[in-house]
This record gives structure tokens, sequence and C-alpha cells, in this order.
């Protein structure tokens, strides 16, 4: 599946292909396979924020 084109409005259709893309990937992970997939993709945003506030200050 490939990943899914989001409107500039963003509306519930957006979500609905979020979900679904997310599903995708994740379906056949085992329950510490989806944590760890979580807690990276948590912590690469996390890392996109601090350099955000980093350059803003």
């Amino acid at each position: 599946m490939e990943k899914p084109v989001l409107s500039l409005d963003f509306t519930i259709e957006d979500i609905h292909k979020l979900r679904e893309y997310n599903y995708y990937l994740t379906k056949d992970m085992t329950p510490k396979e989806r944590q760890n997939f979580y807690n990276e993709r948590g912590r690469a945003f996390q890392r996109e924020i601090e350099a955000g506030r980093l350059q803003k200050a």
C-alpha cells in the first residue's frame, strides 16, 4: 500500500486514509514490534519538535 496523499483541508476522509495505512503497516507485527514501531516514530517526532524550537529561539 502506498503512503496516502492528504488534502490541504485535512478532512475526515484523510483521517480514514491514515488509519487504514497505519493498520496496513502494523497488522502483521507482534505487540513488541508494534510498541517499538510507535516508540521509534514518537522519538523521531520529538526530535523534530526540539529542532524546530531551537531554530525558533
